[in-house]
């Protein structure tokens, strides 16, 4: 059953996602927090060709920060860079041509960038929702191997060039979606039962939320968030739920909504004054649990899921060419 099917879940959404959410929760927003120049500082956005990704590094150009376009496609990749090279005037736009869900080429790219660039803010926005079950090429699952391992290693292979800048930052652009899921480290790959597309993202994302809180506990030196946009208008919602699009079309969210929320963790002051690891919507901190929901897991299941994919990790790190 998908995710806006659950009663609880669909009624906080009309509630809190939806544009009206948005434009309640602005109301109490300071401006001043994202009025900011973030020239010299260098920002990394995973899948910013459209959507929230693109918005996300927009806004960031807007404030003259340098930033490096993550994207699986080229041509379109090279139509949003020119876009937000023209309406920002910001000539520090960068592009890399990856695909996050080969851990091959994460690894490739994320070596190679170490060496070449400074960071000191990654936004790990890159995300697929595939409705049938898919394996690349590595025979992974694809919601599994782009959501959860390839945001795992594009994270954990650049860490060592966070914290080497002040103030770094890792915001992860998670989904309200996973609030239906509990961490579940016995079906990574979703191997068993009837493959649900929007069931295996929310479990990804889900695992994105430990992922966070784990990486906050263990790297003190940086500050890392996760996020829930709201409901978006976004191409990726219309091509992987055109029933849940067709059903709300006209109460969703710009992506320059969806976006605002990453941006404010990205540039503000504000957002670091706040304990790293936490899950945010509309530039505050939310519960990652539904009330009577039975969706906590014992640390030893989220330490387990750490163990996992670092061993998906390396075994991939030591097979990448070059």
């Amino acid at each position: 059953m998908s995710w806006y099917r659950n009663t609880a879940w669909f009624v906080k959404g009309l509630r809190e996602y939806t544009r009206g959410g948005y434009e309640s929760a602005s109301k109490h927003f300071n401006p001043a927090d994202v009025e900011v120049d973030v020239g010299g500082r260098s920002f990394l956005v995973t899948g910013s060709n459209s959507g929230i990704g693109k918005a996300t590094a927009k806004e960031i150009a807007r404030r003259g920060g340098t930033v490096h376009l993550v994207c699986r496609n080229k041509e379109r990749a090279q139509v949003a860079k020119e876009e937000i090279v023209t309406e920002t005037g910001n000539q520090n736009i960068f592009l890399h041509i990856v695909d996050i869900s080969n851990p091959k080429e994460v690894w490739k790219f994320a070596e190679k960038f170490r060496n070449e660039h400074k960071l000191n803010v990654l936004i790990n926005n890159a995300g697929c929702m595939v409705n049938n079950r898919e394996l690349t090429e590595d025979g992974l699952e694809k919601n599994f191997a782009t959501n959860t391992l390839g945001t795992y290693i594009l994270t954990t292979a650049l860490l060592p060039l966070l914290e080497k800048e002040a103030d770094a930052r890792v915001i992860t652009v998670s989904s309200g979606g996973m609030l239906v899921q509990k961490l579940n480290i016995s079906d990574l790959q979703s191997e068993k039962g009837t493959f649900d597309g929007t069931m295996v993202y929310a479990q990804n994302k889900r695992q994105q939320v430990v992922l966070t809180e784990q990486w906050a506990k263990a790297h003190r030196n940086i500050h890392f968030s996760v996020m829930h946009p709201g409901w978006a208008d976004t191409p990726a919602v219309r091509s992987a739920m055109p029933d849940f699009y067709e059903k709300m079309k006209n109460s969703l969210r710009t992506e320059a909504q969806g976006a605002d929320t990453v941006v404010w963790l990205a540039v503000s002051a504000e957002a670091t004054k706040l304990p790293s690891g936490l899950f945010f919507q509309d530039r505050q901190p939310v519960t990652t649990h539904l009330p009577l929901a039975s969706t906590h897991s014992p640390p030893e299941d989220e330490e387990k899921l750490m163990e996992v994919l670092e061993e998906f990790s390396q075994k991939f790190r030591y097979s990448s060419p070059g």
